[in-house]
């Protein structure tokens, strides 16, 4: 095989089929997911994300912790306080897409297929 050839990683027989198996054990936790959605316009403290979840920092602190490790998401410094934001629009996307999916399991006309719905863009 050419070592310049690019390997699709959207065939059954990819070698990212695994890894994206791994993306979608991250996800499959409900606070992870709300992290996200937390963070999809915006960069916010722990403690910020803590609030927004009702969860207690030192929770919301261990699933940041494991996103960041899955380089789902990134950090920015600021004196002793640390941000968080996505670290691509992948993530973003995916998120929103399982939403979507969601929203057709429950029948009818998910929101989302309605001209000019807000969530689509988002």
């Amino acid at each position: 095989m050419d070592a310049d050839k690019q390997i699709c990683g959207r065939q059954p027989d990819s070698q990212y089929v695994e890894l994206a198996v791994e993306v979608f054990g991250m996800l499959a936790d409900a606070t992870r997911v709300r992290i996200i959605l937390a963070l999809r316009d915006q960069e916010l403290s722990v403690n910020h994300l803590a609030d927004i979840l009702d969860k207690t920092p030192a929770s919301v602190s261990q699933h940041l912790a494991k996103l960041r490790l899955a380089r789902m998401v990134s950090t920015r410094q600021e004196g002793t306080r640390v941000f968080y934001q996505l670290a691509n629009e992948h993530t973003r996307q995916l998120v929103s897409d399982a939403i979507f999916q969601a929203e057709h399991t429950l029948g009818g006309s998910p929101r989302h297929h309605h001209a000019g719905a807000v969530e689509r863009e988002e």
